[in-house]
């Protein structure tokens, strides 16, 4: 596939870059990747991985977000400084249609879903056909568009305009893979999920999980007794739309993840698998030898202060907390996560996000009695540079929503994880580490101060050298995914593909 004839032509005999623009191309102007992610940290922080490495290998990049994100990156990060530093890098920012004030988090969360598909998609494809593909002088029209795969617009877009087609699933490649069967869950009748059988019922309908997925592991948009639930259907759609674009790219790799992806080769065009995303992006530069610094989406300014806390311990002895950048607990769990931590008699280093807490008490500040009885012990702070966090010395344990990135930050840096899951892939996920990986401890649909405290000491004091074993030779076989990427990985091969589409663009 390529660029239409109609809109080459378009640009190609437009005064402002006839003269120019013809006399570059000839001369072989780089390809114009165009990035489009779901506006969310999670699904941000790997697609700007993704947009760096392609800037680290001369692309031309066009990374689209939302104002609201924009003004985040701008203002807590070093985003901006990090891609000021090449010329093909633009960030294009459009309204989400949400106002400012709206959390964008927690049971809020789901309002960004209809907000980008009414608001956010239609400006985007006016965007892109008033400016020509977003080509200039200097740049190429787009020829290539690396889309988020929540988005179901995508493919007849991208079928429209000639223009091939990528997808992205940011979460895991098993989540998919379940959303992927999610027709044959329906006509198994394991779903949706009748109240009256027990939660702990092993799910047959998905090849590949059969013998350890239970009801209680299938993503949360699966437990409603309306088969017809927007974003139920939504989802299920956008997953079904995969099979009809050039390629799909998926942040794993195939020690950790490879029985499914064997699986969904029967089932899928081209499948890259150049996971861990955020490792890849560090080998990138070390090879280039470049001084840019690795970029992370982070829309909170970072507490480095957890650092010289952290310094001050001992040796695998902390228990870092976290719950993401979009799960919100009550003011109840808020209390039983704090008295299982206490009680387990650990160190921790809690991150209490200034929204996490559902009600009044979600204003950013720790209740004082939290503050006070976690003196000796504990840490608070907002926000922390997560992977140097996970890497440091001293911590032995992760307190995790079970996100796919801080799953696989985890699994790098070789720390063991107890998971409570929120939403989403993250159910998956965290039975995935408790029962295939084997590297932590699985704790969902619980949040009981007894069963914090007693999984705590698991990880950290009874099993803690098995986990810490386990653990490290994950990461030790990430590391290697990595090492194998950097000649002729799937990146490599991804981004070759590119290159092949640009040739016959001409």
């Amino acid at each position: 596939m390529h660029i239409n004839s109609y809109s080459h032509s378009r640009i190609l005999n437009n005064p402002k870059y006839q003269n120019i623009m013809s006399s570059k191309l000839e001369e072989e102007l780089p390809p114009h990747v165009v990035i489009f992610p779901f506006p969310a940290q999670g699904h941000m922080n790997c697609m700007l991985n993704l947009a760096h490495l392609f800037c680290l290998t001369d692309f031309h990049v066009t990374f689209v977000v939302s104002e609201f994100s924009h003004r985040l990156l701008l203002s807590s990060t070093s985003v901006p400084a990090t891609f000021a530093a090449y010329p093909g890098f633009q960030f294009r920012s459009i309204p989400d249609g949400l106002p400012d004030h709206h959390p964008r988090s927690g049971a809020k969360a789901a309002d960004v879903v209809p907000a980008v598909t009414n608001h956010m998609v239609p400006l985007f494809k006016k965007m892109m056909a008033e400016e020509d593909f977003l080509a200039s002088p200097h740049r190429r029209p787009a020829t290539c568009f690396v889309a988020d795969g929540f988005f179901t617009f995508a493919v007849d877009f991208a079928e429209e305009n000639g223009i091939p087609l990528i997808y992205f699933r940011t979460p895991s490649a098993s989540y998919f893979w379940a959303y992927f069967h999610v027709d044959d869950l329906i006509q198994a009748q394991e779903i949706p999920i009748n109240a009256e059988k027990s939660m702990d019922l092993l799910v047959e309908g998905v090849p590949g999980m059969k013998g350890f997925l239970r009801r209680r592991d299938l993503p949360g948009f699966f437990r409603t007794y309306d088969l017809n639930e927007p974003l139920l259907q939504s989802l299920a759609v956008a997953t079904k739309q995969i099979v009809r674009a050039q390629a799909v790219i998926f942040n794993t790799f195939d020690d950790l993840e490879g029985p499914i992806v064997s699986l969904m080769l029967e089932k899928l065009p081209r499948i890259f698998t150049i996971g861990p995303i955020h490792e890849q992006q560090k080998s990138k530069l070390m090879e280039k030898k470049s001084e840019a610094s690795a970029v992370a989406a982070n829309f909170w300014a970072e507490d480095r202060s957890c650092i010289d806390w952290l310094s001050a311990q001992p040796r695998r002895s902390v228990i870092y907390v976290s719950f993401g950048s979009t799960t919100v607990v009550t003011r109840e769990q808020l209390m039983e996560f704090w008295h299982g931590l206490v009680n387990s008699s650990q160190r921790f280093l809690w991150v209490m996000r200034p929204d996490s807490v559902a009600g009044k008490d979600g204003d950013g500040r720790v209740p004082a009695e939290l503050a006070e009885g976690a003196k000796e012990k504990g840490y608070f702070v907002k926000w922390v540079p997560q992977e140097e966090v996970l890497n440091h010395p001293a911590v032995g344990g992760f307190l995790t929503h079970s996100g796919w990135n801080s799953t696989l930050e985890s699994i790098v840096a070789g720390v063991p994880m107890i998971c409570w899951p929120y939403f989403g892939d993250q159910t998956i996920n965290s039975r995935f580490v408790s029962e295939v990986w084997k590297i932590g401890v699985d704790i969902k649909d619980t949040c009981d101060r007894l069963i914090i405290e007693e999984v705590i000491r698991e990880v950290m004091v009874v099993r803690k050298d098995e986990f810490l074993e386990r653990a490290d030779g994950m990461a030790k076989m990430a590391k290697k995914a990595v090492e194998r990427g950097v000649e002729h990985g799937p990146l490599i091969q991804a981004q070759a593909q590119i290159h092949r589409s640009l040739k016959c663009e001409k």
